[in-house]
């Protein structure tokens, strides 16, 4: 799951700390969201950065229950069809927020 916040006032998920919604202003609450999802985009990245060895998949992906969040793509040699379900991993090493295809069906 992803620590996030949700507003009081309009419901509006968030991963971004702050001391208020970013939407209305309202009051937040932290909450857990995840830990299935959507792909709302992805790429191959050909771009050698540390820690990472090129390609690799990002992509976007509209949890269930809460925010889009930013998120490497485990088990895949190609970036994921927008609509693609997929589910929370672990954190990897350097604690980024990883994703997995989920199964048929």
């Amino acid at each position: 799951r992803v620590r996030g916040w949700r507003c009081g006032r309009c419901h509006g998920p968030t991963v971004l700390a702050g001391p208020w919604c970013p939407r209305c202003g309202g009051d937040v609450r932290e909450e857990l969201f995840g830990p299935d999802g959507q792909v709302w985009s992805s790429t191959m990245v050909h771009v050698a950065l540390p820690g990472r060895t090129p390609p690799y998949v990002l992509a976007y992906v509209n949890l269930d229950d809460g925010p889009r969040v930013l998120a490497h793509v485990t088990g895949v040699s190609q970036r994921l069809a927008v609509g693609a379900r997929v589910s929370l991993q672990l954190p990897d090493e350097g604690g980024d927020v990883t994703v997995a295809a989920a199964g048929p069906g």
